[in-house]
């Protein structure tokens, strides 16, 4: 019945877009929005042919979406104000909100399809409301007026504009100047305030046909595997025939599957960076958090145990400017302690060793050493240590301490064996059992987990914290290197503290110890779309005057990775530990970002610096955090105009769009930039991760394996996600101090990433049952890896019965005898499921029966 429902959609949009001889020339197009959901369901559209009756398209459709400021207060749309300019083009202008100084203007040709929303500030003090434009022939500009409350009373201002990017300095006006061309109409029973235009109706039917279009694809998108016992209800087993197509084959990319870290969910601080101390620093600020959590501050995680002003924290002579507080300590009697909690506990392992280290001082003439601790919540004693005595002036002091037995929970405490005052900062405490041993390392098994997907890339910091949270807030890589006394932490855009002990180096070598390439993802010069900080900060950049400085960065961290020992940014990586380069190949610039003049000033500044002095490096630009829309269009036009080499696309979409755009990417143009998919993931309601998301991704990688041509990247987002702490789901792994909790999605990149090829081989497939549902559903994908001359056979089966399949092979050197076949199965509501590895038998011509709601990967020796 839903595919019965869906095609007649489908024809009836068909059959509306055909032009019926008795339409009128021209009508009416009311524009308006309303004030449900606070202003943010945006721009809405009524039609009439004589003024009087109003028909709704929707009701409630959006055809533009505000996209100023902060998702939740903002992204409203008030009082919008529709009108044509003298060279036909349509231009709306609308209120922000109830208090800022700005308005926001797009235009389009056809009512739908809008440039890139500009907000020009013209008030600076006082607001905006009820914006209109009208035409002045004398002066050829337009004339835009608003209201605007100053000190309890209303006035009229205006500027004026010959291209809706340029204004006129500001003046008051009066009620001449203005149009006052709302008015009320009655919209499916309800009064709506707008603005009436007369369109030619080929005009208005292209915005329904829109409309119709969009609510069958919102139809698709709807799609769920769990409607399935509805919609095959009678549905039998199906056969299918598979043959491989050897002559039909093209080389695809080899960097196909990646990873994309980003510090979000604690991530990189109690979470991946293997640091056990939380706040070492004694650097975290209410601001962190935007003031939401007072307790958030330099002394957060710390406790002291002595009299009760023993506790306080300084300023005057840190360890490093870029670490300004520290620590001191009022010693009235030996045993006196300062107590940290680590994230949510310090987790212990019988008989491991752990490295502490701190920098400390004597104040007043005080000295002695510290007694190191670590105990549970009842005082039992796990690990201890003495340090060497601290001195007059700021000395790291370090010692190992051994874990007596295994313990959840435990707490560091720092002892001082003397009374009197004394200075500490950059309290650590690491497990000398990092990945590959690393110094300043990494949690073994969330490293591990990540490496074991083989991926070809990580992309890294982000994501969002990479333009930051306003204009101050940009992550700054020069931050994040060098000593740890030295590095610069900041607050993270998902509102908590960011060390910086992971930082570029880090994230470089560990590159380097799982055989990926490094993705540095480098802010365009403007800050994230959401941005709340700084006024509405979003809107802007970083001023021209500066941006050359902020290019040399960017060129400098070339440099930096790549550069000879002996250079000067060279010099720096070989101080650190790493004398070779690091052969960096790819740098990314922008991160979903707005579209606008001044991301695209910003970003060809940048591109075209790098194609000059690094034309080695390719440049990966981005598009939007969607898969459609004015960002997603502008950034490809940028891109193609430009021949970036790469382009980042963003999109979470629920199972109904991947089954119903399995061609999404063989329409793409392969003379324009190739395509890394930085972003992704099956979201369906209650963000949970199941065999039906899991089936879902491996659906889309696999006809974004037959793409493989153009789509050169890809990499699911996010990664990590701690418990207690997980601020965005799904997330690809979650886990705990002790314990890391694998996804089913985890299992599909996993088969992926371990079973990659080189070359892709054409096969055709022959279902018994040619029912379009059934089709779509089952899918599979053939490469070869050049490494190891192994084929690889994906099979998705999304179906609730098995597909009993005979594969041919007999055009490939394939080795009769075992095979490796990984397969993933389950219900598609269950959470647990699991890849399991065994052995098949295959040949030239061979019988494979894949089970329902099931992927596999079969891998086979070739001659």
């Amino acid at each position: 019945m839903k595919l019965q429902a869906t095609i007649m959609l489908f024809i009836a949009i068909l059959v509306g877009s055909q032009v019926r001889a008795n339409e009128p020339d021209s009508a009416y197009v009311f524009s308006y929005a309303t004030l449900k959901d606070k202003g943010h369901n945006g721009l809405h559209y009524a039609w009439s042919v004589d003024r009087k009756h109003w028909t709704g398209i929707g009701p409630e459709f959006r055809f533009l979406f505000c996209d100023f400021g902060t998702w939740g207060p903002q992204k409203r749309m008030i009082t919008p104000f529709l009108f044509q300019d003298q060279k036909g083009s349509w231009h709306q202008i609308w209120s922000l909100n109830e208090t800022i100084g700005q308005f926001a203007h797009a235009a389009t040709d056809d009512l739908f399809t809008w440039q890139p929303q500009e907000y020009p500030e013209v008030m600076t003090k006082g607001n905006v409301v009820l914006p209109e434009v009208s035409y002045q022939p004398a002066e050829d500009n337009y004339l835009v007026t608003w209201l605007s409350d100053q000190d309890g009373e209303q006035k009229v201002f205006k500027t004026t504009t010959t291209d809706f990017k340029n204004y006129t300095e500001t003046v008051e006006g009066s009620e001449s100047d203005r149009l006052n061309a709302r008015e009320e109409v009655m919209i499916d029973g309800e009064k709506q305030l707008g603005v009436v235009a007369k369109v030619p109706w080929s005009l208005l039917q292209g915005a329904i046909q829109f409309y119709d279009l969009t609510k069958y694809h919102e139809q698709q998108r709807a799609e769920r595997l769990t409607d399935d016992a509805t919609r095959f209800a009678n549905l039998k087993p199906v056969d299918a025939e598979i043959t491989a197509i050897p002559e039909d084959k093209k080389a695809i990319s080899d960097m196909l599957i990646g990873v994309f870290f980003e510090d979000i969910n604690y991530a990189a601080d109690g979470g991946l960076y293997a640091e056990l101390v939380q706040n070492r620093g004694f650097e975290y600020t209410p601001a962190d958090t935007k003031n939401r959590n007072p307790d958030w501050n330099s002394s957060y995680a710390w406790t002291f145990i002595g009299q009760e002003d023993g506790f306080t924290i300084d300023t005057v002579a840190p360890v490093h400017p870029n670490q300004k507080h520290y620590a001191v300590l009022t010693i009235a009697k030996i045993g006196d302690a300062l107590q940290n909690e680590g994230f949510d506990g310090i987790a212990l392992n019988a008989g491991d060793k752990y490295d502490f280290s701190v920098f400390a001082k004597g104040l007043d003439g005080a000295k002695g050493k510290l007694l190191v601790r670590l105990v549970d919540e009842n005082g039992t004693i796990y690990a201890e240590g003495m340090s060497k005595s601290v001195g007059a002036d700021w000395k790291k002091l370090t010692l190992t301490v051994t874990a007596k037995e295994a313990v959840a929970k435990a707490h560091l405490q720092v002892i001082p064996q003397f009374t009197g005052k004394v200075a500490l900062d950059l309290v650590s405490l690491f497990p000398e059992k990092t990945f590959k041993g690393r110094k300043n390392g990494l949690r073994a098994d969330l490293a591990q987990t990540i490496a074991d997907l083989h991926p070809r890339f990580v992309r890294f910091p982000g994501g969002c914290v990479s333009h930051g949270d306003g204009l101050d807030n940009i992550y700054r890589w020069k931050n994040t290197i060098g000593p740890l006394e030295t590095r610069k932490g900041d607050r993270n855009i998902w509102n908590y503290h960011q060390s910086m002990g992971l930082g570029y180096f880090e994230y470089f070598q560990f590159c380097e110890d799982i055989g990926a390439q490094p993705l540095p993802v480098i802010a365009a010069g403007v800050p994230c779309q959401n941005s709340s900080t700084g006024g509405h900060g979003q809107q802007g950049g970083i001023p021209m005057c500066d941006m050359d400085q902020y290019v040399q960065d960017i060129l400098d961290l070339i440099e930096w990775a790549n550069g000879d020992k002996n250079s000067r940014l060279g010099k720096l990586r070989a101080e650190a530990g790493h004398p070779e380069p690091f052969n960096l190949k790819y740098v990314g610039i922008g991160n979903e970002d707005l579209i606008n003049d001044i991301f695209e000033e910003r970003f060809t500044m940048i591109f075209n610096a790098i194609k000059e002095k690094h034309p080695e490096i390719e440049v990966i630009g981005t598009v939007g955090p969607f898969s459609e829309g004015t960002d997603y269009r502008v950034g490809w036009e940028i891109a193609s105009k430009l021949q970036v080499p790469l382009v980042d696309e963003h999109y979470y979409q629920p199972p109904g769009w991947y089954l119903n755009n399995q061609d999404y990417y063989d329409r793409y143009d392969r003379t324009k930039p190739k395509v890394y998919l930085g972003e992704y993931a099956t979201h369906i309601p209650g963000r949970k991760l199941t065999t039906e998301t899991a089936l879902c991704d491996a659906l889309h990688l696999i006809n974004v394996e037959r793409n493989a041509d153009v789509v050169h990247m890809t990499s699911y987002a996010p990664l990590l996600a701690k418990h207690g702490h997980t601020q965005w789901n799904p997330d690809l792994v979650y886990f705990n101090n002790t314990e890391v909790f694998l996804t089913p999605d985890y299992y599909v990149q996993k088969m992926f990433g371990q079973n990659s090829g080189q070359e892709y081989i054409g096969s055709q497939l022959s279902l018994s049952d040619k029912a379009q549902d059934v089709k779509k559903r089952v899918v599979t994908s053939l490469v070869r890896d050049a490494k190891t001359g192994d084929y690889i056979l994906k099979l998705a089966n999304l179906l609730p019965v098995a597909v009993n399949s005979t594969i041919n092979l007999a055009d490939l050197p394939i080795v009769a005898g075992d095979a490796e076949l990984t397969i993933l199965e389950g219900e598609v509501s269950d959470q647990h499921a699991k890849a399991e590895t065994k052995t098949i038998a295959v040949s030239s011509d061979f019988e494979y029966s894949l089970p329902a709601y099931s992927f596999s990967v079969i891998r086979m020796k070739a001659n």
